[in-house]
């Protein structure tokens, strides 16, 4: 279900991704990021989210790829997708990214940090934080209230390690 309160937070969230610089989007829908890929799919006549061109991938390696190719060419991208597809992307973070300094924003929705998600969420879910630990992800969690800040946060670590930089979304948007 999408409302206006999560609307307006993916609304806040991207502005903010524009604000700094961010130019491509790219990911794989989850039903937790769903108000934010209604607005990179069509945009309408928001002239400032359209500034941020959205490719949709049809894996998240794959996102991964498209964005680390636009951050060598010196753009500013963003991957959303859900904690699985962290998982799933794992070798090529540590493989490419890490060891190249090739920093892309995740943006990575938290299935099952309450156990109350679908069955597959519930192992991932519990240990996401301790992944990012583990790889030396840094992290924050989107604070509602204040979407801008937490997207502030996050790139500024994300700039100062000069590693990806990942916002945890524990609530749809």
């Amino acid at each position: 279900m999408h409302s206006t309160a999560t609307g307006a937070t993916a609304r806040a969230l991207l502005d903010s991704l524009v604000d700094h610089g961010f130019t491509l989007a790219t990911g794989v829908p989850c039903s937790l990021l769903t108000g934010a890929f209604r607005l990179l799919e069509d945009p309408g006549d928001d002239a400032r989210l359209a500034r941020l061109r959205y490719v949709p991938a049809p894996r998240e390696d794959s996102a991964i790829g498209i964005a680390s190719g636009a951050v060598v060419a010196g753009e500013r991208a963003v991957v959303l997708m859900q904690n699985s597809g962290l998982g799933y992307s794992l070798n090529v973070i540590t493989s490419f990214n890490l060891i190249y300094d090739v920093p892309v924003l995740l943006i990575v929705s938290w299935r099952g940090h309450d156990g109350n998600d679908a069955v597959e969420h519930d192992v991932i879910g519990a240990e996401l934080l301790r992944l990012l630990e583990l790889f030396r992800l840094p992290y924050t969690v989107l604070d509602h209230a204040d979407p801008a800040a937490s997207v502030a946060t996050v790139i500024d670590l994300m700039d100062k390690e000069q590693r990806c930089g990942v916002l945890v979304v524990r609530e749809g948007i």
